[in-house]
């Protein structure tokens, strides 16, 4: 009896210690299993590979595979030439003549450097843009064959190039879709471009069991009004429930405002009114003050509309007859509303600290009609702004530089403006429809 519960154990042992089942998704002759679903690249095997060559017009194209998949490790070998766009759909849909859902990129741009970031494809954009983790940035090497994972485990998904972690995506909209390979439309000067894949192979089977091990990379979680195991773990909490006011009040009276404000399907959303400044419901603000912070925003701007999120506002030292005093994180639409082009230099434009100092924005980093996120990082004196997960400008407070921006901006008759050493974060009523939803706050130790 004995030896026979031994030799179960080591069976079972034997089993357990076993590397994940692969299966292969490419033969290596032909295309069997997959089908292209959109655009008009010519997807072919060439000496063992899947190639694609660029076109010039058209939709992106994608080759799919037959089959769908829910949870899975895939892994694959890439290589692109200089100057090609290309990626790795999962959990993909078809809808028409566009394929959306998640893409894990490859990217040769020498810039931006974003193989193995996360992009939603034709819905919500970036998801996870590898500004986040410059060691997964450098882990592409341009001009050879490269080494992709994707983990996808419930509502989890992580990648990796060549072994280094690249992204950590927490969402909840797609649970299973089909894999697909993408050939990017480029212009006329790139159609002798192209990518070729590889020893492409999945499990299925227990994928869970066979993970990487984790890193401790920046993780993002899109489902709205949580946290994530991680981000708790990492000190993050929701600065907003996404269900009540509570934590928050009118910036110039004990309770929240009555009107101007309302909650609806996750958003707190400050309402339309005629353009002015706290005239309706008026500023809220956090009941609690805040020193050392990393604070991130998911907004979404009206056509026109004008907000803003401010931080070390101190409505007990500051009286004033408009919106309360502090450092503002501009919410702006710049094409539309006429303060874009108020100021100095476009330091009243969207991300900018409002007044002081302009966001230097690249084309296409906002997108109107979509969410988009600030993030406010703010370590002592220094003080960064991102958007979209790219950082926008950066300073630093309670020196004789920014005294002097202070003296020549609308707040040179406040006293210390944003050199205190706590303060209030305020979301601005201006009049015009905002929304604001994903508000979370992970505070830092204060500094000597």
């Amino acid at each position: 009896m004995r030896k026979s519960i031994l030799v179960l154990s080591v069976c079972l042992a034997a089993a357990c210690s076993q590397g994940p089942k692969w299966e292969s998704l490419f033969n290596g002759k032909d295309l069997s299993g997959w089908k292209q679903v959109s655009g008009k690249a010519q997807f072919e095997v060439v000496d063992g590979c899947i190639s694609a060559k660029a076109v010039d017009s058209g939709p992106n194209s994608f080759l799919a595979t037959e089959k769908e998949y829910g949870d899975f490790i895939l892994e694959y070998e890439f290589k692109v030439d200089d100057g090609f766009n290309s990626g790795v759909q999962v959990r993909s849909h078809s809808g028409g003549s566009h394929v959306y859902g998640y893409q894990i990129e490859i990217d040769t741009s020498p810039v931006r450097r974003w193989t193995g970031g996360l992009y939603d494809e034709a819905r919500r954009f970036w998801l996870y843009p590898l500004s986040f983790n410059q060691r997964g940035r450098d882990a592409f090497v341009p001009g050879q064959w490269n080494k992709g994972r994707i983990e996808c485990i419930g509502t989890r998904i992580r990648s990796f190039i060549n072994g280094i972690p690249c992204t950590d995506l927490v969402d909840n909209v797609d649970a299973s879709g089909f894999i697909a390979l993408q050939a990017h439309t480029m212009g006329p000067n790139d159609l002798d471009k192209g990518v070729q894949f590889k020893n492409i192979r999945i499990c299925t089977k227990e994928p869970a069991r066979h993970l990487m091990p984790e890193e401790g990379i920046h993780q993002v979680n899109a489902i709205d009004n949580t946290l994530s195991d991680k981000q708790k773990a990492e000190g993050w909490r929701l600065l907003w429930d996404g269900k009540t006011t509570e934590g928050w009040r009118s910036a110039k009276a004990a309770g929240f405002p009555e009107r101007g404000w309302r909650i609806e399907n996750g958003m707190l959303i400050v309402e339309e009114n005629d353009g002015t400044e706290s005239t309706n419901g008026g500023d809220i603000i956090t009941v609690d003050q805040y020193e050392n912070f990393w604070l991130s925003v998911d907004f979404f701007i009206t056509p026109g509309a004008n907000s803003g999120i401010k931080y070390f506002v101190r409505p007990d030292l500051y009286e004033s007859a408009g919106s309360a005093i502090g450092c503002e994180y501009q919410i702006l639409d710049d094409t539309r509303h006429p303060d874009a082009k108020l100021g100095v230099a476009g330091n009243r434009t969207l991300a900018s600290l409002y007044d002081l100092i302009r966001a230097d924005k690249a084309e296409g980093w906002f997108r109107m009609g979509q969410w988009n996120n600030a993030l406010i990082k703010v370590e002592g004196n220094h003080v960064e702004h991102w958007l979209n997960g790219y950082k926008v400008l950066s300073y630093e407070r309670n020196n004789q530089m920014f005294n002097a921006l202070v003296a020549y901006s609308k707040y040179k008759d406040w006293k210390d403006f944003g050199n205190h050493r706590t303060g209030h974060i305020l979301l601005q009523d201006h009049g015009n429809e905002v929304r604001y939803k994903n508000i979370l706050i992970r505070e830092l130790p204060a500094c000597e």
